[in-house]
């Protein structure tokens, strides 16, 4: 399995989702999402163009985007 984080480097959202994932043992790939305008474009075709952080993929299919029950981002 592939997960990938796209997020922000201050965002608390995106860190509960590294602190989950990494708690959890599961192995994932973080970008920068507000840096990194390729990794934002990327990010956006995933999202269908929502901001909302952290976007979450999963071998290359969209999850969702935000963290929490219910998600914020």
């Amino acid at each position: 399995m592939s997960f990938v984080i796209y997020g922000k480097p201050d965002c608390p959202y995106c860190a509960q989702a590294r602190a989950y994932y990494n708690e959890n043992g599961i192995k994932f790939t973080e970008y920068d999402a507000q840096h990194d305008k390729q990794r934002q474009k990327e990010m956006l075709e995933y999202s269908g163009g929502n901001l909302v952080v952290p976007c979450i993929v999963e071998n290359g299919v969209y999850i969702g985007s935000g963290w929490g029950d219910p998600p914020r981002g």
